[in-house]
């Protein structure tokens, strides 16, 4: 059994739940692993079990990493590894919440909640949840996480026994389940799962909720689901898919059914950006795209700026969109850049300025960028083969000045354009 085994399994749980466990955590300094090792030896010199230490050590690990994502809420909580590693980050779970209170639901039923995040959101926004977990130490973690909320309940289960274990709304009442959210899991041996009927539970399991009667459904996808699954005969028909990103980071796709979906819509983009406002930090939303009213974007030759579209925007397909809003084109009908001949902007998208369109050619583009005083690069690629690092250090550069060089095509031919950012 390793360190992590002892920290995240029942019986390190049960050492930290125990009254002289979790004050143990609670006075541990800011988790420092150069300290670490010696930290944990002072303590078993102490007198403090081994097993102790090891659970002690180990959730303050995953709390000064979990604070990426859950912010100050993480000093408060328990982890597993995997369960870290799934968790939604605390403002999107928040998004979730809002998103099927505005659905009109009044009690949640989080299948297959993992440490309970996102029915800590569900909470956080006064509904009632029933957070279902079928792993005995993940649904633990769960609880405690979940212990200041009286209306959250956790239950040990497994989510495809929904909706027979727990009780659904009955109409004109408040007192059933009228609402579900489930995030699959992912992953299984620290590797990724890509087969979505090998997720557990599987995706055709989540695509039949609806079948139960609530009135909306939320389901956490892979970002990179088919966009097919939401077609007009696909198997999502009628829901919608949403892809968000935070801070350029594409962070989830969730497919929304029901009132929590939009009318007419089947694919959303959302960006969110995290600020600084009067001491605090925030995450924000920069704007939505959807497909309702696509328009079908042109195709043309590069011209003065070249806008590189959010991820979630390139996830979701909607980068004829940005094209559209932006009076452009773009460059090549299988690659998401989109070049204007003047200056514009869009705040899904990042705009830089053309200097320069070049055959591809590693000699011609050393020569050209030696010629402008160029010796910093940033490489970024789309339609290329190329490694960036490796083409960095092929090009054997010496200036003072900085460029960004992008690796695409134009018309199905391999071209690299020399950008500067703008604004």
């Amino acid at each position: 059994m390793t360190a992590a085994d002892e920290g995240t399994g029942a019986a390190g749980l049960a050492a930290l739940l125990r009254p002289d466990g979790w004050a143990l955590l609670g006075a541990l300094p800011p988790y420092d692993p150069d300290r670490a090792l010696a930290l944990g030896e002072r303590l078993r010199a102490d007198g403090v079990p081994a097993e102790t230490v090891a659970a002690a050590l180990t959730q303050s690990r995953l709390r000064a990493a979990a604070r990426a994502k859950l912010g100050g809420f993480a000093d408060g909580m328990l982890f597993t590894a995997d369960g870290l590693e799934q968790a939604t980050r605390l403002p999107v779970a928040a998004r979730h919440a809002d998103r099927l209170r505005a659905a009109g639901a009044t009690r949640v039923a989080d299948l297959g909640c993992g440490i309970g995040v996102d029915a800590l959101a569900v909470a956080g926004m006064d509904l009632a949840v029933d957070a279902v977990e079928r792993d005995e130490a993940t649904a633990a973690v769960a609880t405690v996480n979940l212990r200041h909320f009286p209306r959250a309940r956790v239950h040990l289960g497994d989510a495809t026994g929904f909706p027979d274990a727990l009780p659904l709304a009955r109409p004109g009442t408040t007192d059933g389940v009228d609402a579900v959210w489930t995030d699959p899991a992912r992953r299984a041996g620290g590797r990724r799962v890509t087969d979505p009927e090998r997720w557990s539970p599987p995706l055709s399991w989540a695509l039949g909720l609806p079948g139960t009667g609530v009135r909306a459904v939320g389901a956490k996808v892979a970002p990179g689901v088919d966009h097919d699954l939401v077609a007009a005969d696909g198997p999502a028909a009628g829901w919608t898919a949403a892809w968000t990103s935070v801070d350029g980071d594409v962070v989830e796709a969730v497919l929304w059914w029901g009132a929590a979906a939009v009318p007419g819509t089947r694919r959303t983009a959302t960006v969110l950006r995290t600020v600084e406002r009067d001491g605090a930090t925030q995450v924000q939303e920069v704007g939505t795209l959807s497909d309702a009213g696509l328009p079908q974007a042109p195709v043309g030759d590069v011209g003065e700026v070249l806008l590189e579209p959010d991820g979630a925007v390139i996830r979701a397909g909607l980068v004829g969109h940005v094209a559209a809003e932006v009076g452009g084109r773009l460059i090549d009908p299988s690659i998401a850049y989109v070049t204007t001949d003047e200056a514009v902007s869009h705040p899904l998208a990042r705009a830089y300025e053309v200097r320069a369109v070049l055959p591809w050619g590693l000699k011609r583009l050393r020569a050209h960028l030696r010629e402008q005083g160029v010796g910093r690069v940033t490489v970024k690629r789309r339609g290329s083969p190329l490694d960036p690092e490796e083409l960095r250090r092929a090009l054997r550069l010496s200036g003072d000045g900085e460029a960004t060089v992008v690796l695409t095509r134009r018309a199905g031919e391999r071209v690299v354009l020399v950008c500067d950012p703008l604004g």
